[in-house]
C-alpha cells in the first residue's frame, strides 16, 4: 500500500538545495545548474566528497539492514533525499516484507520522485511527508497516519543534522522525535565533522551558507550528544565506513569525516 503526504511549496531553482547537491555528488540527474555549481565549489575543497557521500548512503543502508533483523518493523526516515536504489524501504521490506516506511523530506523534487519512494511491497505500507525537520511536530503528526508509535520505530536522520544549525537547537528536536516513540525504538545517525580538517570544512559550510543552506559540521563529542540516554549498539560512536562493514557494502572510506552510530531507547 502507499500513499504522499502534504503539497510541496513551489521548487525553488534560484538557490542550491542540499538534497540536489547531494544528487549531484552521488551522480544523480535530479540537479540544476545551481546546485551543480555549488556542489563543484564543495568539490574544490574537498575533492573526497563524493566518496563520502557513498560512504554515507552505504551506512543507511548497513544499519536498516541490521534493525530490520533485529525485528525493527516500523522506519521513520527524515531528510531522504532525491530517491536512489536501493531505497531504505526496499532494504527493509527485502527482509520484513510487511514493513512500513515513512519518508520525509523539505525539498519539492522530492516530492516529485515520491512515486519512487512509494512502491512499496503488497505486504507493507509507504508514504511521504514534505516536511521540516525544524517542525518535528509536523512530521511526527503526519507519520502517525502510518506507524504505530505504541511499538518501536527507527528513527534515522542519516547526513541531515549538519544542516541545523545550533541557532535551531538540533539536540531539542531530537528529543521531541523521539519522545513519542516506544521504548525499543532505535535513532540512527550520521554526521560531517571538521575534527581532522577545521579550515577545509569552515569553507565548506560556507559554501552551503552563501547559497541559503544552513549548515554546521560538529565534533565526535558534539555528535554523542546526540544519544544522550540511548543505548549505543555495537561498536559505538566510530566513523561510518567503520560501522559493520561486515554487513556486506564495500568496506571503502574509512578515512571520511563521517561520524555515524544507531542506539536504542531504552
Amino acid at each position: 500500500m502507499t500513499d504522499a503526504g502534504l503539497r510541496a511549496k513551489p521548487l525553488d531553482t534560484s538557490r542550491p538545495h542540499s538534497a540536489r547537491m547531494y544528487d549531484y555528488f552521488l551522480g544523480g540527474k535530479d540537479n540544476y545548474p545551481v546546485d551543480a555549481e555549488a556542489a563543484e565549489q564543495v568539490i574544490s575543497l574537498f575533492p573526497a566528497v563524493r566518496e563520502m557521500a557513498r560512504t554515507n548512503r552505504r551506512f543507511m543502508h548497513r544499519a536498516s539492514r541490521l534493525l530490520a533483523e533485529r525485528g525493527v518493523s516500523q522506519f521513520l526516515d527524515i531528510g531522504t533525499g532525491i530517491p536512489t536504489e536501493p531505497n531504505l524501504h526496499q532494504i527493509v521490506q527485502g527482509i520484513t516484507p510487511d514493513a512500513r516506511v515513512v519518508y520525509a523530506d523539505n525539498d519539492p523534487i522530492v516530492l516529485r520522485h515520491a512515486e519512487a519512494l512509494l512502491h512499496s511491497t503488497r505486504e507493507g505500507r509507504t508514504a511521504y511527508v514534505h516536511g521540516d525537520v525544524r517542525e518535528p511536530g509536523e512530521i511526527l503528526a503526519a507519520a502517525r497516519q502510518t506507524l504505530d508509535f505504541t511499538q518501536p520505530v527507527a528513527l534515522s536522520l542519516v547526513a541531515l543534522l549538519h544542516l541545523v544549525t545550533d541557532e535551531d537547537e538540533p539536540g531539542r528536536i531530537v528529543r521531541e522525535l523521539l519522545e513519542p516513540l516506544a521504548p525499543g525504538s532505535y535513532l540512527t545517525l550520521s554526521h560531517a565533522t571538521g575534527d581532522f580538517d577545521p579550515e577545509t570544512w569552515e569553507r565548506v559550510v560556507e559554501v552551503y551558507r552563501k547559497g541559503g543552506t544552513p549548515a554546521q559540521v560538529r565534533s565526535r563529542e558534539e555528535f554523542a550528544g546526540f544519544f544522550a540516554g540511548l543505548d549505543l549498539l555495537d561498536p559505538g560512536l566510530t566513523l561510518a565506513a567503520l560501522w559493520h562493514p561486515e554487513l556486506g557494502e564495500p568496506h571503502e572510506g574509512e578515512e571520511t569525516p563521517l561520524y555515524a552510530a544507531v542506539a536504542r531507547k531504552p
